[in-house]
């Protein structure tokens, strides 16, 4: 869009009143189709009406709408000055504000990029170079990416490395989860321990805060590495105590290299 509107011929000059018939129902027509509007400066030169874009003068202006029709593409200019309509117009030229250079190196510069394409080589020559890169990208599943110790995956109930469970049954993990989502059951063994009969999970409450992990005392629940467990159906993200026990058995070996990573910022 240029900076500046040229007023080429005016199909009506005077004063005319607003309710002239006719001209006040097109322009309410035409504005709803409104695209572009500016303030415009009305000076009478040599009985002749020239507009000129001024953007927002502090002085006398007047209000003038340049309303572009998208059915029919006309162009049309409709100036109202203290309720009168003094012009509209059928006939507007864009008038480029930013003149383009003249000197000899512009010349060729712009005559090189229509003539030799440069710019679309350049362009060609930016995507060609991409193909000799590293790739940013990997070949998932087949390779994935590294993830932090600190990462939040599946669920998981550890043992000692003697076999026996390492939950004592202090139910705090299930007091301070926020979304209620874990279940525990305990009885006094007849060693006089205690540990759990239940141990539940329900993984589609769970928000993957980590507040359980952080609440146990004796690192028995965890919250492994593993994020590929999606699952068909809701009951199999009921996680028991026994799934969350295989779980152990199976990431045992990132889960303690994890912790003894991350052990000296706890």
């Amino acid at each position: 869009m240029s900076a500046a509107l040229r007023l080429l011929h005016c199909s009506r000059s005077g004063t005319f009143g607003v309710n002239s018939p006719g001209l006040v129902q097109y322009f309410s027509h035409s504005l709803q189709r409104e695209t572009y509007s500016k303030l415009l400066m009305w000076k009478p030169r040599k009985n002749k009406t020239q507009l000129t874009f001024l953007g927002w003068p502090n002085h006398s202006v007047l209000f003038a709408v340049y309303l572009v029709d998208q059915l029919t593409h006309v162009n049309y200019l409709i100036v109202l000055h203290s309720g009168q309509l003094l012009c509209i117009s059928l006939s507007v030229e864009y008038v480029n504000a930013n003149e383009l250079p003249v000197d000899m190196k512009s010349i060729t510069d712009r005559a090189a990029q229509t003539l030799l394409w440069t710019e679309l080589f350049r362009g060609l020559g930016m995507t060609m170079s991409y193909l000799f890169r590293e790739p940013a990208t990997i070949n998932y599943p087949f390779e994935k990416g590294p993830l932090s110790p600190r990462f939040r995956g599946e669920h998981a109930l550890r043992r000692y490395p003697n076999g026996e469970e390492r939950c004592i049954a202090c139910k705090l993990c299930e007091a301070v989860c926020p979304a209620q989502a874990i279940t525990i059951e305990a009885e006094t063994r007849a060693d006089g321990s205690r540990r759990t009969t239940r141990y539940d999970i329900d993984m589609t409450k769970c928000i993957y805060c980590g507040f359980c992990q952080e609440a146990c005392p004796v690192d028995a629940i965890v919250e492994g590495p593993n994020f590929e467990y999606a699952t068909e159906t809701h009951e199999e993200l009921l996680y028991n105590k026994e799934k969350l026990l295989n779980n152990g058995d199976q990431w045992e070996t990132e889960i303690a290299a994890n912790i003894q990573a991350d052990y000296l910022y706890r």
